[in-house]
């Protein structure tokens, strides 16, 4: 059965559910550290995740992208709003209660230089959070270290080298691997290939893939390329400092996209044929505001070429325009 089959057919309950997510960060001054602001990094963000499915997560750098995840995984607490996991509210556990849930929820880094513990081998690496949840005897961990080796394409015996010893693309896949050891159900990817050259990010998305075939993991995909978002995802939302302002099915987005901002950022991606480019391509005005003033109304007013007086005022309600393309535009109303 392939990922999209499966996604198709799964009508269970969503394994991620994310409902008016919201983090603050505050700003202090002084000697005392008094408050006399906040970034408002993630305001009011919600979406579903199920089984075997990819939710590609895109949008410009600081749009609040990488808090989601942290957030959704609890690596930082929220500020408002509810994340569950498998019909379980997670949002206000402890660390110590969310320690046994740490193995379906995991994360794999943007860089795989900095990621890696360069004193530790890769096995080691790999092996190491089967050690931290003391779940399995060392031979068993060992087993379970050469299965996730063979599975992303790394060689057992590997696994006595250390990181500096592999290319970029093998690097990620260690952290693939480490990822993978615990046998989690949810995987962040906070842009996994961002940072490797162009031939070896297609190697990677490909094997992310293939392991979401066969494992049906879900997955949280993180990024700001939209080539990459598109090869891989089946759903994609679309951030603008802080707040989802458009979700659908990846054919759905960039057949049709909505939102003025989605339709900026798709005029501007790379095509092989010239003849296949829209005929305008959308210029934004001016750059993004800060997150720690954020503008009234809809935070995208102040460079839409269609903004209207309401815009300024009130901001725009995620509404499901047809079946399952949801957007935050009041033309759209």
């Amino acid at each position: 059965m392939t990922v999209q089959q499966s996604v198709a057919t799964d009508n269970r309950a969503p394994l991620l559910e994310v409902e008016k997510l919201v983090k603050y960060f505050p700003i202090k001054e002084g000697i005392f550290s008094r408050t006399i602001g906040q970034v408002h990094a993630v305001d009011g963000v919600t979406f579903t995740i199920r089984r075997g499915e990819t939710l590609g997560l895109v949008g410009e750098s600081g749009c609040g992208k990488s808090t989601v995840g942290r957030t959704v995984l609890k690596l930082m607490s929220p500020t408002s709003g509810k994340v569950k996991l498998a019909g379980r509210d997670i949002t206000h556990l402890s660390r110590a209660q969310m320690r046994p849930l740490r193995p379906e929820m995991q994360l794999i880094f943007q860089d795989p230089f900095s990621s890696l513990n360069p004193r530790m081998t890769a096995g080691a690496i790999v092996g190491e959070p089967l050690s931290l949840h003391g779940a399995t005897s060392r031979k068993e961990s060992r087993e379970r270290v050469v299965e996730v080796f063979e599975r992303v394409g790394l060689r057992p015996e590997q696994m006595a080298d250390f990181p500096h010893q592999f290319s970029g693309g093998q690097r990620q896949r260690i952290g693939i691997a480490r990822a993978l050891v615990l046998g989690p159900s949810l995987i962040v990817g906070d842009e996994p290939v961002s940072a490797l050259d162009v031939s070896i990010q297609a190697q990677v998305i490909n094997l992310l893939i293939k392991l979401q075939d066969e494992l049906g993991l879900a997955y949280l995909f993180i990024a700001h390329d939209l080539a990459v978002v598109k090869h891989i995802s089946h759903r994609v939302a679309v951030m603008y400092l802080g707040r989802i302002v458009e979700l659908a099915d990846k054919s759905t987005l960039f057949r049709a996209p909505l939102h003025p901002y989605t339709k900026a950022l798709l005029s501007a991606v790379p095509v092989p044929d010239p003849r296949a480019r829209p005929k305008e391509r959308t210029i934004l005005k001016g750059d993004v505001p800060s997150p720690i003033s954020p503008p009234n109304g809809c935070h995208f007013h102040e460079r839409c070429p269609y903004v209207m007086d309401r815009c300024k005022i009130e901001a725009p309600v995620l509404f499901e325009k047809t079946p399952g393309h949801w957007a935050a535009c009041h033309l759209e109303d």
